[in-house]
This record gives structure tokens, C-alpha cells and sequence, in this order.
């Protein structure tokens, strides 16, 4: 995906996006991110987006307080397995950005990795693609030289993803023509209907 599409999905899930699932199998890493602003929501199903990265993957969690991270305990380092659900609200998401991770080791006291690649160290990253996700709690990096995103339904390219952000919008412009019929919270928090200064 081009530099483009990629503040787009920074955009698509910062508004409301949660982060609800992480998963690690060998040296593929998947972070899900429900209620996120693409496609047009239906009342049966919360619309997520799923970010993989593969090819000497790296995972590091950032955080202060231990009991933020219990997630983490689960993982099976002999068989390089971890499925657990969370969730955190997502304060920020950035792509490839050294001076945004720069803070990290400033703001947070302590850091855990996991990495295939044996001399893997998050002060001197080598892949070519790395996501950095801040929520209140913790801050994540997650990396690898191959980088995918998935809806429930496809793999997404370029030109997918700019057709379902074009299409949350459309709902989000007609929801607020129905605003006295329906409610959607993730229509009422978008900085879109915060009123100017």
C-alpha cells in the first residue's frame, strides 16, 4: 500500500477503533481492530479491519504497569503461539516513524519483544515495515518486512480500501440526515461533528 492508503487507515481507526484481538503464529502477527470507520455497518456485524505483518515479524509492548500486558504472559515461546482478546481504545497509530517511537522509550519504564530474527532489537529496526499503535495503557510496535490488511471479506489494496472509506463516509453523511430516527455512537464521536473553536 502507498503512503497514501496508509493514513488512511491510521485515520479509519483512530476516531473509534478499539484494538480487540493480537495473534502470533511463528512468524506471522496479527492485530484486529474493531469498529473501524470502512464499508457500510450493519446492525448483525461491528466492521473490523486486520492488520498482518510476516517475514522476520517483531512484537514489542511498551508499558508502566504489568497487569496492563497479562496478555502477554499467554504466549507459548516454545511453539511461538499467542491468541489472546483485548481491548484498548486506540489513541494513535503511525507508520514508520522513528521519532514517534523515539518517545516511547521515554514515556513507558519497561519494554518486552518477541522476534524471530535472533538479534532483533527495537533500537535498531531493520524491516521495512512497522506500525506503532498508542493506547492510554500501552504503546505497541509490531513489524515485519511483509505488510497485509484484511476486512472480514478481503484482502484490501489500494483501491478497496479508498472504496469502503468512500462508503462508511456515505453512511456517515446519511445518518446524520436520519439523526433523530437512529443512533450510532461511532457517528456521534467523529471529530467531524465536534463544532469549530
Amino acid at each position: 500500500m502507498n503512503g497514501r492508503s496508509l493514513k488512511l487507515i491510521r485515520d479509519v481507526i483512530i476516531n473509534s477503533g478499539k484494538l480487540t484481538s493480537i495473534e502470533i503464529s511463528q512468524d506471522s502477527i496479527y492485530l484486529e481492530f474493531m469498529d473501524v470507520e470502512l464499508g457500510t455497518p450493519k446492525e448483525t456485524e461491528d466492521f473490523s479491519l486486520t492488520v498482518r505483518f510476516a517475514v522476520d515479524s517483531f512484537f514489542t509492548v511498551f508499558y508502566n504497569n504489568i497487569w496492563d500486558i497479562e496478555f502477554f504472559s499467554k504466549y507459548d515461546f516454545k511453539n511461538q503461539l499467542l491468541s489472546e482478546d483485548v481491548l484498548f481504545d486506540v489513541e494513535d497509530i503511525k507508520f514508520v516513524d522513528f521519532e514517534y517511537l523515539n518517545d516511547f522509550f521515554y514515556d513507558y519504564k519497561k519494554e518486552k519483544s518477541i522476534s524471530v530474527v535472533d538479534d532483533f532489537s527495537i533500537h535498531n529496526i531493520r524491516n521495512d515495515f512497522f506500525m506503532l499503535v498508542k493506547t492510554k495503557e500501552i504503546a505497541i510496535v509490531v513489524g515485519g518486512n511483509q505488510l497485509d490488511f484484511f476486512t472480514k471479506h478481503e484482502k484490501l489494496d489500494d483501491a478497496s480500501l479508498r472504496e469502503l472509506s468512500n462508503q462508511w463516509m456515505l453512511y456517515f453523511l446519511e445518518y446524520h440526515l436520519k439523526r433523530n430516527i437512529i443512533k450510532d455512537p461511532m457517528c456521534e464521536n467523529h471529530p467531524l461533528t465536534y463544532p469549530k473553536e
